[in-house]
């Protein structure tokens, strides 16, 4: 056989056996849909509907992440990096703002539980000035195209929390 053509076939061969062997899409693994809810635009407003800013939320890199990309109205930004370990089945959250070195500016948390109907609790510590607290962001659909998210922080262990964020998402243009 000439030189060329074994060339050719394997790299043909090659290609083949590495396409067999290529892990499943993002997309195939349900786990992979936990926040599929939260995916869009959104206008994000308090309990007597004023404006605190504006959220996007979109799956990135063929549906293998999720970012957040946060405008307060007052200047404030944060952008969020969802990720799923396929190994641990756990979803992992890092939340970053320009502010990362104060208390809650920098942020690790992961999935603790999934909710009947989508909902989503996420849950880290962080290391506060008086030691560390427990924090948790709570992702609910609540139906019309909207989301309520609370925010809260326990410096007790969990036995008590205080809530530190309290809002609704309103999908845009829905």
């Amino acid at each position: 056989m000439p030189k060329w053509l074994l060339t050719i076939w394997m790299a043909i061969s090659l290609s083949t056996r590495a396409a067999a062997q290529a892990p499943p899409a993002c997309d195939a693994d349900s786990a992979m849909h936990a926040l599929d809810f939260w995916i869009g635009d959104w206008t994000v407003v308090d309990s007597t509907g004023t404006r605190l800013g504006d959220d996007r939320v979109e799956k990135i890199l063929a549906g293998c992440a999720v970012v957040e990309n946060w405008h307060g109205t007052e200047g404030d930004e944060g952008k969020s990096l969802f990720y799923y370990l396929p190994t641990l089945r756990r979803w992992k959250q890092v939340w970053v703002t320009g502010q990362a070195f104060a208390v809650g500016g920098l942020k690790e948390k992961e999935l603790i539980t999934r909710y009947p109907g989508g909902g989503t609790r996420f849950q880290g510590i962080l290391q506060g000035q008086r030691g560390p607290l427990l924090d948790r962001t709570t992702l609910t659909p609540v139906g019309n195209g909207r989301v309520h998210q609370v925010i809260e922080v326990s410096r007790d262990g969990g036995n008590s929390w205080l809530v530190t964020f309290d809002a609704i998402y309103i999908r845009k243009g829905g």
